[in-house]
C-alpha cells in the first residue's frame, strides 16, 4: 500500500508546488468577510444621510447627482474611507494566512495579481471622475461595479477561481444597474459588501476551516 499511495503523495505535492508557484493562494476567506462588512458600514452611513435629506424634504438624488455638492463631497469621502478600510483588513487577513500556509505574502504571482487588478479598477476611477465631472453621478455605481467585476475577472488566473464568480456577479449587478439608476445605493450594497461576506464564508469553508482544525 505504501508503494501505492507514494507517487499519489509525490503528484500531489508537486501539483501543490506548482499551484503555489503560478497562484497566489493566500487570499483568505475572512478578508472578503471583513471588507463585505466595511462596506455594509459605509452603505448603511450612506442610506442614513438619504434619510435625513428625505426627512427633510429634500431631494436626495439632485444633489448626490450634483457636481461638487456637498453630499457628493460626503459621499466620496465616505466611499474612500470604506475602500482604504476594506483595503486593510483584507491585507492583514491575507498575511495571517501567509503566514499559515508558508506562502510569501510578496512575489512575483502577488505582483501579477496587483498589476492585472489595478489596470482596470485604475481605468475605472478615470471614468468616474470624468462621470462626476459631467454631472452623470447616476452612473458612478454600476461603473464601480462593471470595473471592479472585470478586475476581479481579470486577476482570477493569478489566484483562487473562484474569485471569479464573484466578478461575474459584480457584471451582472453593474448591468442591472444601468437600467436602474435610482437603486444604485442598494446594489452597490449588495455588490460589495452581501457578496463579499458570501465569497469569503464559502472561500474559508472551502479553503481554511479544515486548516483550523
Amino acid at each position: 500500500m505504501e508503494t501505492e499511495q507514494s507517487p499519489i503523495a509525490s503528484i500531489h505535492n508537486i501539483r501543490q508546488m506548482m499551484e503555489r508557484s503560478s497562484r497566489f493562494i493566500s487570499l483568505s476567506g475572512l478578508s472578503g468577510i471583513g471588507a463585505g462588512i466595511c462596506a455594509l458600514l459605509g452603505a448603511a452611513y450612506a442610506w442614513q444621510l438619504k434619510n435625513g435629506l428625505e426627512e427633510a424634504g429634500i431631494d436626495y438624488r439632485s444633489l448626490a447627482f450634483a457636481t461638487g455638492s456637498d453630499l457628493q463631497k460626503q459621499l466620496l469621502a465616505a466611499g474612500a474611507c470604506t475602500f482604504i478600510a476594506a483595503l486593510c483588513v483584507a491585507v492583514f487577513f491575507t498575511y495571517l494566512r501567509s503566514k499559515k500556509t508558508g506562502v510569501a505574502i510578496w512575489g512575483t504571482t502577488a505582483r501579477r495579481l496587483l498589476w492585472n487588478t489595478s489596470v482596470p479598477l485604475a481605468i475605472g476611477g478615470i471614468v468616474v471622475y470624468r462621470l462626476l465631472d459631467l454631472g452623470l453621478g447616476g452612473l458612478v455605481a454600476p461603473c464601480c461595479l462593471l470595473f471592479y467585476g472585470l478586475a476581479l475577472i481579470n486577476g482570477s488566473k493569478y489566484t483562487v477561481g473562484e474569485i471569479k464568480w464573484l466578478g461575474y456577479c459584480q457584471l451582472v449587478l453593474g448591468v442591472i444597474n444601468l437600467w436602474m439608476i435610482g437603486h444604485g445605493l442598494i446594489l452597490w450594497a449588495i455588490g460589495f459588501g452581501v457578496l463579499h461576506i458570501v465569497y469569503g464564508i464559502a472561500m474559508w469553508l472551502k479553503y481554511e476551516r479544515n486548516n483550523n482544525n
